[in-house]
């Protein structure tokens, strides 16, 4: 396909998404005019740049590799987020839960350290992800804002009654055991190019990096500060490589054949002697602990009572949260010009991608923005955002349920 059939199709598929919010604005490099209005939320206005911004971050940089239809569909998403963000950004305008500019200095600045970027480096990663020092900043400043709401209306919440805390544990017993398993460490190696300033970028390189990496641990080097160091993945780079606890027959269904029974005959503190494909990326790994048998757990063992305790509570902050926001959602003067555009002409878009574009659509199911005001507040203790990361590892979901009995060290 020519450029200029392709420049076509794209100015095609936003156009109904531009002509929402009138004027004759220039259009940007993608053909969407960046200071449209996207909606508008009790007379605020969310514009086109917000919304070209969180889907890019959300597609990693592969958005031009989608369909218009596909397009549209994450604009339409990502948009939603970002109402539902500001309807409660507002609220705490209200509420008086706004932070203070040292805060917001604060946690950018703890940001930046925590990435283990250069200047340079850090402002070509804002670049990369269509974010400025100043939109960095607001959107800490919101995140840090819809925390302290969150945590003004769920202060009401109190700890549940023995009664509750001995209903809960009797009728969830299995997910007290400790089952036979490892909890694990890992450094990550991601051999793809993502656009996020990875240092590694293919195949060779990985590989490369991997031995490197390899005949450190193997001259003695600390496993923790060694990733922190090069760990391809901002979870565990900032935990020291901490991962999490996998039951024996996790590890059997997660990773290759004969990993579980190789791991269960290593020792704690041991490293696995080979590089584990995982989810399109590498990992090493290292045994931090080890349950050598299944183990029942009562309420009268160790922590089992906080965990509960904390789980409760913590379910019901989220709870009450959440319908927090549906209220102040409807209680709201919404006006979403995409959706309405898309209403008006449902047959504009079309379904085909760019030539070579054989990838599906990027995280197109995946929230870019605060979509509620618990991932908000996540967001903002989240030392490695803004600008955002998709190297996370996955976790598998863990047997036990949020009392997470198994990650105990």
């Amino acid at each position: 396909m020519s450029k200029n059939v392709l420049l076509l199709v794209v100015l095609l598929s936003v156009a109904a998404l531009a002509g929402a919010c009138g004027g004759s604005a220039p259009a940007g490099p993608n053909g969407v005019d960046p200071n449209a209005t996207a909606a508008t939320v009790n007379g605020k206005a969310i514009t086109m740049e917000e919304v070209e911004r969180a889907v890019k971050q959300q597609a990693q940089g592969q958005e031009g590799r989608l369909s218009p239809l596909e397009l549209a569909g994450a604009r339409l998403q990502v948009l939603q987020s970002l109402i539902e963000q500001e309807v409660m950004y507002q609220k705490a305008e209200k509420e008086a839960t706004l932070p203070t500019d040292e805060e917001v200095n604060a946690e950018y600045n703890k940001r930046r350290t925590a990435s283990g970027l250069s200047q340079e480096q850090w402002d070509a990663r804002l670049k990369e992800a269509g974010e400025t020092e100043a939109s960095a900043r607001l959107t800490i400043k919101k995140g840090l804002a819809i925390q302290k709401l969150t945590e003004k209306i769920t202060g009401k919440i109190e700890p549940p009654k023995d009664s509750e805390i001995e209903a809960f544990f009797n009728g969830n017993k299995s997910a007290f055991k400790n089952k036979r398993g490892a909890q694990l460490a890992a450094i990550v190696i991601d051999p793809r190019d993502l656009g996020e300033g990875d240092t590694t970028k293919n195949e060779i390189e990985a590989q490369a990096k991997a031995r490197e990496i390899g005949t450190r641990l193997l001259s003695g080097a600390d496993f923790a500060t060694v990733a922190r160091e090069n760990s391809e993945d901002p979870d565990t780079r900032f935990k020291g490589g901490d991962w999490r606890y996998f039951s024996e027959e996790e590890m059997k269904q997660v990773f290759p054949q004969g990993f579980a029974e190789a791991v269960m005959q290593l020792n704690s503190g041991d490293i696995v002697r080979q590089l584990i494909p995982f989810e399109g990326r590498y990992l090493i790994l290292k045994v931090q602990r080890k349950q050598e048998r299944d183990e029942d757990r009562t309420l009268e063992s160790p922590g089992v009572r906080q965990e509960i305790t904390d789980y409760l509570i913590n379910a019901r902050k989220q709870l009450l949260a959440a319908s927090y926001q549906a209220i102040a959602t409807n209680e709201a003067r919404v006006e979403n010009n995409l959706a309405k555009r898309v209403v008006e002409n449902p047959n504009e878009l079309s379904g085909a991608r760019p030539a070579g574009s054989d990838i599906p659509a990027a995280n197109s199911n995946s929230n870019a923005a605060a979509s509620n005001a618990n991932s908000a507040a996540a967001n903002s203790g989240n030392s490695n955002a803004a600008p955002s990361n998709a190297a996370s590892v996955n976790r598998p979901a863990a047997n036990a349920p949020a009392a997470n009995s198994n990650t105990n060290k």
